[in-house]
């Protein structure tokens, strides 16, 4: 079989997905059981896996549906905590202090805070936390999704302290051979990581500094009353000034500092200067711009997650710093526990799981239920508990926020549990009887065979594909980055450019991930949706890694950047 028609197949269930969710409008609990087969039958009858495998898989997957549900769970059990305790209603108040205008809210919350929550934590955290968030001030469920979703792109290649980085690029580099070649030309793999660390940086502070931008103009062409990107656009100088808030710390730290903290530090610095210039009206439009009344929202706008006042059992009287405090033990939980180590070492340690699943090697699994963000949530939610919930009321609180969750647990999970093994299925493919690269690996080949010296202009695409199929920049790095190391050395090309517009590429992925997209839809109760989301959410995909291929295209070809392995 040639390397077109394999990488044609291999593209089957992607293909597959995009039709039944975006062409077909089908729901993904209906659309995602038939991409499992289809994935399924492909394994079998053309790579030829064997069915232990191909179960083993499936199992593997159910294992991470349940670490993914568990940090959804933990993101909706806290604001549904928050939203008995009344803190929902003082936070809403104080965002509206900020600005009335739902454009700078949505930068706020969801490029400012929604940065620094992937910094620290990453793996679709910041949208499960910013999305809920969102609707409780007042969003619309499926505008607040888009938000969330938007920003699962600059600063995801240095999420989770530089997980995809740090991790992704490491594992997923023979570093070993790599190391030699580098020590004939005097260097280290450490300071050749760095280069790749700086290259990344670089080439998102260019692509990303219109993210906040162009996220107000998805947000007024599709959520407005006038379906206009002009009313976007008004606030071009505010946007790109929150752009640049983020995205000079991020890219100086990444150059100067490492891969660990451009995100935490960009997200930081950002949430200061903005929030301040926000509240002193600095470039800010003098009309505000809101949605229409909540009557006249088409009726898929809505998800299942109601914000009202409990009077029962509410707060009326709580302060803002009060009513914070739960988001910000979330933010020092999550960055105490992927700094220090031996706190790390202690959540982490407390798990569950399985090696070698059926006695297939690598196929494992584990769940780590206080290391997960999820963990961290419901810590979080408990203390809100305590400190906001009114003597005598806090038990009708927590069995209210307990029952509330689960029910769009079960909804979200029905979706995810052939989802994700799907995934597993898709990367596991690679051990087979035909002898044959996995079903990610034949795509990318094929794309590089097809494309040529024009490689790095598509080189961010395959990292895209990786994260869509896997929902994770550190997984597409795993999977891609020999491989485009290899193109590039093949071509004569800077391998260290290459590997970061990979890493560019699989952040700007996580816009399109099927199995994020499901997690945050179920954060605000929205199931069914998600082809709608995804329609959207293409736009700023395409930009993204268009603009990075070519940044990368120029990089190489008009600025001659090289680099010791090339």
């Amino acid at each position: 079989m040639n390397e077109l028609t394999l990488g044609l197949l291999a593209l089957v269930p992607i293909a597959l997905a995009a039709l039944l969710l975006v062409g077909l409008h089908w729901p993904a609990k209906k659309a995602m059981p038939v991409v499992l087969a289809a994935t399924a039958a492909l394994a079998i009858l053309v790579w030829d896996m064997s069915t232990n495998r191909v179960i083993a898989s499936v199992l593997q997957g159910l294992g991470i549906t349940a670490s993914v549900l568990w940090i959804v769970f933990g993101a909706i059990f806290l604001l549904n905590t928050l939203k008995h305790t009344g803190a929902i209603q003082v936070i809403r108040q104080g965002f509206t202090n900020v600005s009335p205008d739902r454009r700078i809210q949505a930068i706020v919350i969801a490029w400012c805070f929604g940065t620094f929550i992937e910094g620290a934590s990453g793996f679709g955290t910041p949208a499960a936390i910013a999305a809920p968030l969102l609707v409780a001030i007042g969003f619309p469920a499926v505008a607040a999704v888009l938000m969330g979703m938007m920003i699962q792109s600059t600063p995801v290649s240095f999420g989770a302290v530089g997980t995809p980085i740090v991790i992704g690029v490491n594992k997923g580099l023979d570093t070993t051979a790599i190391e030699a070649s580098l020590a004939s030309q005097g260097w280290t793999w450490e300071q050749y990581l760095q280069l790749i660390t700086a290259d990344v940086a670089i080439i998102h502070a260019i692509v990303g500094t219109v993210m906040p931008l162009f996220m107000v103009m998805m947000l007024t062409r599709f959520f407005g009353a006038n379906r206009s990107w002009k009313e976007g656009l008004e606030i071009l100088p505010f946007a790109l000034f929150a752009g640049l808030a983020f995205t000079i710390p991020y890219a100086l730290t990444g150059i100067f500092l490492g891969p660990e903290f451009p995100s935490l530090i960009g997200g930081l610095v950002s949430m200061a200067i903005v929030v301040t210039a926000a509240k002193r009206g600095f470039l800010t439009p003098k009309a505000a711009w809101d949605f229409e009344d909540k009557s006249l929202w088409p009726a898929n706008w809505l998800g299942k997650l109601e914000i009202k006042t409990d009077v029962a059992t509410g707060n009326a009287k709580m302060s803002p710093f009060v009513a914070w405090i739960p988001y910000l033990i979330v933010a020092l939980l999550l960055v105490c526990s992927r700094v220090f180590g031996d706190f790390k070492a202690f959540l982490a340690g407390i798990k569950v799981g399985a090696t070698d699943i059926l006695g297939e090697v690598g196929v494992n699994v584990a769940f780590s239920p206080l290391y997960l963000p999820g963990g961290l949530l419901i810590i979080s939610a408990l203390v809100a508990l305590l400190l906001q919930g009114q003597s005598g009321q806090r038990g009708k609180v927590f069995t209210s926020a307990v029952s509330e969750s689960t029910k769009t647990i079960l909804s979200a999970g029905f979706v995810l549990i052939f989802t994700i093994p799907m995934v597993r299925l898709f990367i596991n493919s690679g051990v087979n009887l035909a002898d044959l690269p996995s079903m990610p690996m034949a795509a990318a080949q094929m794309f590089a065979d097809a494309f040529g010296s024009a490689f790095p202009l598509i080189s961010p695409a395959i990292g895209a594909l990786g994260a869509f199929i896997a929902g994770s920049n550190t997984v597409s790095n795993m999977m891609f980055s020999q491989f485009q190391f290899e193109a590039a050395t093949a071509l004569s090309l800077s391998p260290a450019i290459i590997i970061a517009a990979q890493a560019v590429g699989a952040a700007a992925g996580n816009m399109i991930a099927i199995h994020n997209v499901v997690a945050a839809s179920a954060t605000v109760g929205l199931l069914g949706q998600e082809g709608a989301t995804l329609r959207k959410t293409i736009l700023p995909t395409i930009y993204y890694v268009l603009v990075a291929g070519s940044i990368t295209l120029f990089a190489i070809y008009g600025l001659g950047i090289s680099d010791p392995l090339a």
